[in-house]
């Protein structure tokens, strides 16, 4: 059976080929028997183009997205979502300051410095981790003091100057957003940078754009691509045929990229290994997640259990003056009857006395 996609794409194999591939290897049949049956499905799906290119798979971003080899995909990402023209001037490396396990959190983390001096860090995460806010402001801090000590180190005394720091841009794509995010439910794209209240105008410099794909694709639907940011969006976030069809018939540019994984698929082997390791990484960040969310679950629990204890400690102090209250009205009462009981007894011996 030919799908969608074998039509613009010939070299897609069809599923009885891919097995017959498979079974005719001891390795292979035993990595893929391994999988689960969801998993088996999902590999079969997107090696036969039933489903199209999953691109936020680690190894088709990469692929796909190197700025060494294709800088001008990169650059034409980060000018849209920026809105300004920019040019790679070089990679970076990444940073080796970085918390070990952070790597298991990352599809893709590419640092790039651009034409003008200023240094743009661009990550793909396939689930939004807690503390997504404070967690890119330590990085965003890292590389601004980064282009600091490359600048002053290219300087003498007397040359520095801080006009030559140029702005730091964290750029971060989630495909499954951080519940933050899914708190905005009509808006994919939030862009953030220090302002004043006085209306007083610095820059600071570091500047932070957060674009969620699973949300763009919910205010996406029936709605159809309408600009080149859509575009991208739309290959990064979408795997439906139809989807892939209506992109490459509009923005035929995007045709070279599908075409260059499906050549990769050619290779059964090599894309079996691949995807056996994208199953670890989301096993592993799917348990980072889950971790997260009880830890998130465990402060919200307690944050609630010291507002009741407070509350109860609250009760207890008011219920405590009641009760030295009371204890002083029923002291002054018993004094109280104690003196008309004095009185009473006074009258009656005067009565009697008469």
């Amino acid at each position: 059976m030919t799908s969608k996609l074998q039509v613009y794409f010939p070299m897609i194999k069809s599923r009885n080929e891919v097995l017959a591939e498979i079974y005719a290897s001891e390795k292979l049949k035993e990595i893929f028997e391994g999988w689960d049956e969801s998993s088996r499905e999902e590999f079969l799906d997107f090696c036969t183009g039933v489903r199209g290119v999953k691109m936020l798979y680690d190894f088709c971003a990469k692929a796909l997205l190197d700025p060494e080899i294709y800088p001008e995909r990169l650059e034409e990402l980060i000018s849209l979502l920026l809105g300004m023209k920019v040019k790679i001037l070089k990679v970076l490396p990444n940073d080796n300051s970085r918390i070990a396990d952070e790597s298991s959190l990352l599809l893709m983390d590419i640092v790039v410095q651009l034409e003008d001096g200023s240094i743009a860090n661009v990550e793909i995460q396939k689930i939004g981790y807690a503390f997504p806010g404070e967690r890119s402001a330590c990085y965003s801090a890292d590389l601004l003091l980064r282009q600091y000590k490359m600048v002053r180190s290219k300087a003498t005394k007397d040359t520095f100057s801080y006009r030559q720091i140029k702005s730091v841009y964290t750029i971060v794509l989630f495909e499954k957003s951080p519940s933050e995010f899914r708190a905005f439910p009509h808006n994919y794209i939030h862009n953030f940078q220090q302002t004043s209240d006085t209306g007083l105008k610095l820059d600071l410099l570091q500047k932070f754009v957060f674009v969620s794909l699973d949300i763009y694709q919910k205010n996406n639907h029936n709605k159809g691509i309408e600009t080149r940011l859509d575009a991208w969006l739309m290959f990064l976030s979408s795997d439906h045929p139809e989807d892939v069809i209506a992109l490459i018939e509009k923005y035929p540019a995007f045709r070279a990229m599908y075409e260059q994984i499906y050549e990769i698929c050619q290779n059964i082997e090599k894309v079996m290994e691949m995807f056996s390791k994208e199953l670890y990484e989301m096993d592993r960040n799917t348990v980072r997640y889950m971790i997260d969310e009880m830890q998130n679950e465990i402060d919200r629990q307690k944050v609630e259990i010291e507002k009741k204890d407070s509350e109860i400690n609250q009760q207890k102090s008011t219920l405590a003056e009641k009760v030295f209250e009371l204890s002083q009205m029923s002291s002054e009462l018993e004094q109280k009857t104690h003196a008309l009981q004095e009185a009473l007894k006074r009258i009656e011996e005067l009565e009697n006395q008469k």
